[in-house]
């Protein structure tokens, strides 16, 4: 295949983020568009490989090709192998399917000019068809690519359907519509999904592979971006591996959406960050930017082991229910994660605890200029006391549900000496890359998703959130993409 030497926009990476920017961009046939996936790519929906797609299993065990990992610190002494989707729909091809919204006030903490919540909700609408009969509601789209369901109460796993009479019952408010603004305040309710028909929905799969035929759209995958070029401080092009050869393509404007670890990590490979620590590596400073890679967040989540009966389905998917109370987000998995996931030895049954408002913000730094190593990646979970508290608070709640009258038929929970030990992360690392106002030394963009000090690149991916929304953010990804690709001045066609 004959190398591509300029495209009018180069997009580095074809997750969530990246499949969406790429298909909203090229609806314009006079714009050329590259997108460059670090993973496997298809030819089209049909070429979608069946473990990418079965909505009742995660792709993501050891040995799986559909994914990347990379080493993170979670906690002094604390360390985890971190899987990450590294396949054409990045991690929303390879997830539970959860697609839950932001909650109106995440948005408070965005910049108001033009990321308040009024100003986003066309966004998520546009980019839905919610099929439950909310398409007529002022909340929801009916002509987006998402399909959005939540599995019905006489389909629910036994387990799920306890748990939320357990809530109810214990005076939380039930809700119909998890993705309503008024879900905010919190209660229980059947968890919004991007799944039809039993079928993973990715953004690959709903924007980038039905349109993969446009003349002007190449994707291009197995090819790792190593850095970015510029021209004094203006974007030329993009360096990148690609069958062990080094290429360069040129390009006058570089999207990078190759999410919330790699995408500081090309901006550190391209001198965008801390100049000292570029200078320690040896690379030429682009722009001084500290931000780059500091400050993230994302949700912490305690295991509670529980005891279970017999398991009557094999379909379901991993999570058909939440609770959320105070800064808490209860999640009553159907099955052992082993059950989930082949390749797994054999675990406890477990309900998932989520910090989903954490004080802690981590870090990730390169090793070296290789972009084939992981960057060191460092959480800081748990450090303050009020993360601490709200941590075992939601461990005591979660177990006082599961030893109410409606549950403890369907389970047991064993006690615990420590309940903070079986810490692991919800895999929602956000703000690594964070817009903010110019009089914040460490935002790294501007509200319109530009990097500061150069011409020509934007960060589009979970990197720009200011902080980690107070829900799972992959419905708020794909919202985010729509709207920034419409603040580059495209507006979807009709």
């Amino acid at each position: 295949m004959k190398p591509i030497e300029f495209a009018d926009v180069v997009v580095v990476g074809g997750g969530s983020c990246g499949s969406v920017v790429a298909a909203r961009l090229s609806e314009n046939p006079d714009r050329s568009v590259l997108l460059l996936e670090a993973g496997p790519t298809f030819s089209g929906v049909a070429d979608v490989p069946a473990a990418l797609v079965d909505a009742s299993m995660l792709p993501v065990g050891p040995g799986s090709e559909w994914v990347g990992t990379y080493g993170a610190e979670l906690a002094p002494g604390i360390g985890r192998t971190i899987a990450r989707g590294r396949v054409l729909g990045g991690s929303g091809a390879v997830n539970g399917g959860y697609f839950v919204r932001a909650t109106p006030g995440d948005f408070d903490a965005w910049p108001q000019s033009v990321w308040s919540f009024d100003q986003v909700l066309p966004y998520y609408v546009r980019s839905e068809t919610d099929i439950d009969g909310c398409g007529s509601s002022q909340w929801h789209g009916s002509r987006g690519p998402m399909p959005v369901a939540r599995t019905p109460e006489n389909a629910r796993h036994p387990l799920t359907a306890a748990f939320v009479d357990s809530a109810v019952r214990a005076g939380f408010r039930m809700y119909e519509d998890m993705n309503a603004p008024d879900a905010a305040s919190g209660g229980v309710g059947a968890v919004p999904l991007n799944i039809r028909n039993g079928t993973r929905v990715s953004a690959a799969l709903a924007y980038l592979l039905p349109i993969t035929g446009r003349n002007n759209l190449r994707v291009q995958g197995n090819t790792t971006v190593a850095s970015l070029m510029f021209k004094g401080t203006r974007v030329i092009g993009v360096e990148m591996i690609v069958d062990g050869v080094r290429r360069i393509v040129r390009s006058d404007t570089v999207i990078l959406s190759a999410g919330a670890v790699h995408t500081p990590a090309v901006l550190l490979r391209s001198g965008i960050g801390c100049a000292d620590d570029a200078v320690a590596l040896g690379i030429s400073v682009t722009v001084d930017s500290p931000g780059v890679g500091h400050g993230f967040s994302d949700h912490p989540e305690i295991t509670v082991p529980v005891a279970t009966g017999n398991d009557p389905s094999a379909t379901s998917p991993a999570l058909e229910a939440v609770l959320h109370a105070g800064d808490v987000e209860i999640r009553p998995y159907t099955r052992r994660f082993d059950q989930l996931i082949h390749g797994l030895p054999r675990g406890p049954h477990v309900v998932g605890v989520g910090l989903m408002r954490s004080a802690g913000r981590g870090s990730i730094a390169l090793r070296s200029t290789d972009p084939f190593e992981a960057p060191e990646v460092r959480y800081r979970y748990l450090e303050s006391e009020g993360d601490r508290r709200a941590m075992r608070e939601g461990v005591e709640l979660t177990r006082e549900l599961l030893a109410s009258a409606r549950l403890s038929g369907e389970v047991a929970a064993p006690g615990t000496d420590d309940p903070l030990s079986a810490l692991g992360t919800s895999l929602h690392l956000s703000s690594s890359a964070k817009m903010g106002p110019e009089s914040d030394p460490v935002s790294v963009l501007d509200d319109h998703c530009r990097v500061r000090g150069v011409e020509g690149l934007l960060v589009i991916d979970t990197s720009a959130f200011p902080v980690v929304p107070s829900r799972g953010p992959h419905a708020t990804a794909i919202m985010f993409a729509e709207r920034a690709v419409a603040l580059m001045g495209v507006e979807p066609a009709e």
